[in-house]
């Protein structure tokens, strides 16, 4: 082995694990905003590899997917679902200030 295939070997390495810490790290979160956010770090942590592994166009699409598009969905998802359910609330709260539901 040269020096250069040594090296690549160390940095697939170091990428992998990268993937291990950022993996666990969105496994222990608990707040789906900030799995969104470390669900977009593995994201850039699968492209690294990729690239690393010598697949740019697998890496692009992982950039493109994984690190922008499926976390704004989350986060979006998170943010519709904590308006309406603050909403609920409100309704709710307004409902019983007035003596209940009567209809």
């Amino acid at each position: 082995m040269n020096g250069a295939a040594v090296l690549t070997q160390i940095m697939i390495g170091g990428a992998l694990l990268l993937l291990a810490a950022v993996g666990t790290a969105a496994v222990l979160t608990r707040d789906p905003a900030r799995q969104a956010v470390v669900l977009a770090m593995t994201g850039l942590s699968l492209a690294l590899l990729f690239t690393l592994l010598q697949a740019p166009d697998v890496a692009l699409s992982q950039l493109g997917v994984g690190t922008a598009v499926t976390p704004l969905l989350i986060l979006l998802t998170v943010r519709r679902v904590r308006r309406d359910t603050r909403l609920r609330r409100s309704e709710e709260a307004d409902r019983s200030e007035r003596g209940g539901d009567r209809e």
